[in-house]
């Protein structure tokens, strides 16, 4: 076996060559210009770059406010007539109900009264224990009625 050493150029070689080294020496004067720009400039820069970036910031959180807050008063407002209507809807239907019975039930109808009911459903019990019963459950109707007024008083606000 025979070695044989090129030692002539050739153009395209030559020309590769030179194009390589081109391109090492401009990565290598870019990095030096790159780093003269960051000691000198970039930190101008950059603080401009923080400041704009704030101020875009700041904004989008004012507008995602301001839409936060305009849909929260829809959202009240929609609940406001919501319950106006359940609540009007819920008198008119009581309104109604008291209407037929009030039309539809004779006028001479038995009294019951509620110590009556409790008497007859409970005959063992003493009169007195009937009446402390009575008593008892006519105090608790009329405090859970003044609550319910003063739930449906609160609801209005």
């Amino acid at each position: 076996m025979r070695t044989m050493t090129h030692s002539r150029s050739t153009p395209v070689g030559d020309a590769v060559l030179a194009a390589s080294r081109q391109v090492w020496l401009a990565s290598l004067g870019a990095a030096v210009v790159t780093r003269d720009w960051a000691q000198g400039e970039a930190g101008n820069v950059f603080r401009t770059l923080v400041k704009e970036g704030t101020a875009v910031e700041s904004k989008a959180i004012r507008m995602v406010g301001d839409s936060l807050e305009v849909s929260i008063g829809k959202a009240n407002a929609v609940w406001k007539q919501a319950r106006t209507t359940v609540q009007s809807t819920v008198k008119q239907a009581a309104e109604t109900a008291v209407t037929l019975v009030q039309k539809n039930l004779p006028k001479s109808l038995p009294k019951v009264t509620l110590p009556a009911m409790l008497q007859a459903s409970s005959t063992a019990k003493p009169k007195r224990a009937a009446k402390k019963t009575t008593a008892r459950a006519q105090r608790v109707i009329k405090s859970r009625a003044a609550k319910t007024v003063k739930r449906a008083k609160r609801t209005k606000k």
